[in-house]
């Protein structure tokens, strides 16, 4: 079984400090702000920064926010629909390359942020009424609000990774 959430990157996270014990209102409350964060974060930038330390660039790690939020509103709709409760994984990497993250725009990468938050909110709500369950094919059962704080806490430590890459691209700049 995959280590995931809180096992895998410690309560807080060891990383972003994301609290792991929130509730899953409160995990739907941070999605739903998430693309005002995100805007904020990258008032004034291109999009193409990027750090040393990492594969993608500012508008890739939000473009992948946006993926991992959209697949799994989907997955959790349709358990809830259609009783699909068996997801397998997904490469993120593989579908960053297809859909080219790295030359997105940042404009329309928030763009589709916003909907996709909303969508998310709107399909996590609904599995948490419903008391959904998916049997993930690496993590195993996946309550609905294990993946609300597992969706919260990757969106929570993307917008970690682009505030590194915003203050290295920064230093650069000035160096």
């Amino acid at each position: 079984m995959e280590l995931w959430g809180a096992r895998l990157y410690g309560n807080p996270c060891r990383d972003c400090g994301f609290d792991w014990s929130l509730t899953p209102r409160a995990a739907i409350g941070q999605v739903e702000e998430l693309p005002a964060r995100y805007a904020a974060l990258v008032k004034g930038r291109r999009g193409d920064e990027r750090h040393p330390e990492l594969a993608w660039n500012v508008a890739a790690y939000t473009s992948h926010v946006t993926d991992n939020l959209r697949n799994w509103a989907e997955r959790l709709a349709g358990a809830r629909l259609a009783g699909v409760r068996q997801v397998p994984g997904y490469d993120q990497d593989l579908l960053a390359q297809a859909r080219y993250y790295n030359d997105v725009s940042l404009a329309g990468a928030l763009w589709s942020l916003q909907r996709a938050a909303d969508a998310w909110a709107e399909s996590v709500s609904a599995a948490l009424e419903a008391n959904v369950v998916l049997e993930h094919a690496d993590r195993g059962v996946q309550r609905a609000e294990d993946v609300a704080r597992n969706n919260a806490h990757d969106a929570a430590h993307h917008a970690w990774d682009i505030e590194r890459i915003l203050v290295y691209a920064d230093q650069s700049a000035r160096n």
